[in-house]
């Protein structure tokens, strides 16, 4: 529903299992599930893009609307061809500016360039791109303490036949028989500190990183999972290096093992001068979210009961007073969950806006210094997007949401509607709401609340048409119609949560239209990748 972000059946992101979060492991090692349909080292690139065109939207599958990449993924033969590349990508990648991190397409054209300069075939392109960008990251990575490292290996490098690890609801456990690499390096990597994870890669990585757990990653790969790596994260300046394996047959690989070595003891140098990151604005929109901070800047007016581990239930609230339970409902739903995009969006707009000091590496003092009005606002977005999902899942009918389920099957139809509602007031609550020491002026708050109203009415728009697309006796919906309806759903969030933070930091007149086409043509690509996820399992964002 509103604030939602997908047309007809959604992702939802959740787990029906209930299983406990991984991330609550002992931190020495992290053991996923290697059937994840999300295979994704983050932070390096093979640059490949989604080609997307009229003709495309109307393929029964979305897969045949992707670009083609298999002949750019050999690996070069011998170990002498690839030290030697090797060696070029490492020259290359000194020439750089480390202080700028380098995104898919300038990758891939230097790869290109890379590649020609020596007289190598097309071919090698997603080998050379791993290569440059692990070499550009060393630096950055060698400033990063051994514990603050995650590194990443896939289950692939065991010996399929007569392996002895088994799997738990975590993944796989290795035995350390001797017969494979895996324990090996994993023993390397835990002496000296690192959290460990034994998966093809997984969303979860992200969340480790947003979290706060690590600030650098290392991996063991193959270049069909390199080519999905999240750019996003390549972009907020992760730094990250790996080492491709040497096929791509998911069973009984191979991989250059000195490299991985090598890789794995890159010795900590603490540097003073880092990349610019976006990385701690990420976790700032996060720990709003908190329910610490959740109370010091959206205070409870009913109850100050706990929001505790475990998403509340009937019988949670049974003993507490009717009129307070809407309101604990509400903010336990609020506290859970959720990649809080949108907080991080108003809260990167409102830094760009007055310095971008919140990405350097002294960062903790510009963070802090945020007006606590900036803050609210980025709440009052995520407020929004909750109340459509509590809204969207009754729509839908879905069971499960953040693991736990959907509030409608856990309090019925009437309380989610209602508690739908009250997440509505409280969003509006959050930007109307005034401190005595702010130093965000009236007139802005006034335009902001005045902007997400607008968004509210276009996103309702939005859902409406799909809805009644969905329960029409004739389902056609052309691709122009579908794009419609994504500019209305998807892209006034994002306007929203930037005109947000630029109006709070100053006047957002002159920079409207150009947000507002931007706004649009974003929220599109994303709902047209979203739904790939849901059409093919795969993860194309």
């Amino acid at each position: 529903m509103l604030w939602e972000n997908s047309l007809g059946s959604r992702q939802k992101r959740r787990t029906q299992s209930g299983q406990p979060d991984p991330l609550l492991r002992p931190p020495s090692l992290f053991v996923l599930t290697s059937n994840s349909p999300h295979t994704e080292v983050p932070g390096l690139s093979s640059g490949v893009t989604t080609s997307e065109s009229s003709a495309d939207l109307e393929n029964t599958t979305a897969r045949s609307s992707r670009r083609k990449t298999s002949h750019l993924k050999d690996v070069p033969e011998t170990l002498e061809l690839r030290e030697s590349l090797r060696a070029r990508c490492e020259e290359v990648a000194a020439r750089l500016d480390p202080d700028v991190p380098v995104n898919k397409d300038e990758m891939e054209r230097i790869a290109r360039a890379t590649l020609a300069e020596a007289d190598l075939p097309e071919s090698y392109l997603g080998w050379t791109m791993v290569m440059i960008s692990s070499a550009y990251w060393k630096g950055p990575l060698s400033a990063v303490p051994p514990e603050r490292r995650l590194f990443l290996l896939p289950h692939c490098l065991k010996h399929a036949e007569g392996c002895p690890a088994d799997y738990d609801q975590f993944g796989m456990n290795c035995k350390e028989c001797g017969a494979c690499s895996i324990a090996d390096f994993r023993g390397i990597a835990e002496d000296m500190g690192y959290r460990v994870l034994v998966a093809e890669g997984s969303p979860v990585v992200m969340k480790i990183i947003v979290g706060g757990y690590v600030d650098a990653v290392v991996g063991v790969a193959c270049l069909n999972v390199l080519e999905k790596a999240i750019d996003k994260v390549l972009l907020a300046g992760i730094p990250c290096m790996a080492v491709p394996l040497l096929s791509s047959d998911c069973r009984n690989t191979k991989v250059d093992e000195p490299w991985v070595d090598q890789m794995i003891r890159t010795p900590y140098q603490p540097e003073a001068k880092k990349t610019r990151t976006y990385v701690h604005l990420m976790r700032a929109a996060e720990e709003l979210f908190k329910p610490e901070n959740i109370d010091r800047n959206a205070p409870r007016s009913r109850s100050r009961t706990p929001l505790g581990e475990d998403a509340v239930t009937p019988e949670t609230i049974e003993s507490m007073d009717r009129i307070s339970a809407t309101e604990h409902i509400a903010y336990d739903f609020l506290s859970r969950g959720g990649k809080h995009s949108r907080p991080f969006i108003t809260m990167a707009a409102y830094d760009a806006m007055t310095g971008g000091h919140c990405t350097e590496p002294d960062n903790a003092a510009a963070i802090d210094e945020i007006p606590d009005a900036v803050k609210r606002a980025a709440m009052s977005i995520e407020t929004f997007h909750k109340a459509s999902l509590v809204h969207d899942d009754i729509q839908d009918d879905d069971a499960y949401r953040y693991g736990q389920l959907a509030v409608h099957r856990r309090f019925g139809l009437a309380t989610a509607i209602n508690v739908g509602d009250y997440l509505i007031g409280l969003g509006y609550r959050l930007l109307s709401r005034s401190e005595e020491k702010d130093e965000v002026p009236a007139e802005a708050r006034a335009d902001v609340l005045d902007s997400l109203a607008t968004a509210h009415m276009r996103l309702s728009e939005g859902q409406g048409a799909e809805l009644l697309w969905r329960d029409a006796q004739d389902r056609k919906l052309t691709p122009l119609d579908a794009l419609k309806i994504y500019a209305l759903k998807t892209s006034p969030a994002f306007e929203a949560a930037l005109i947000s933070g630029i109006r709070l930091a100053g006047d957002a007149e002159k920079y409207r239209e150009a947000i507002r086409t931007f706004s649009r043509n974003m929220g599109v690509a994303f709902q047209i990748l979203n739904d790939i996820d849901d059409w093919t399992g795969i993860d194309s964002n």
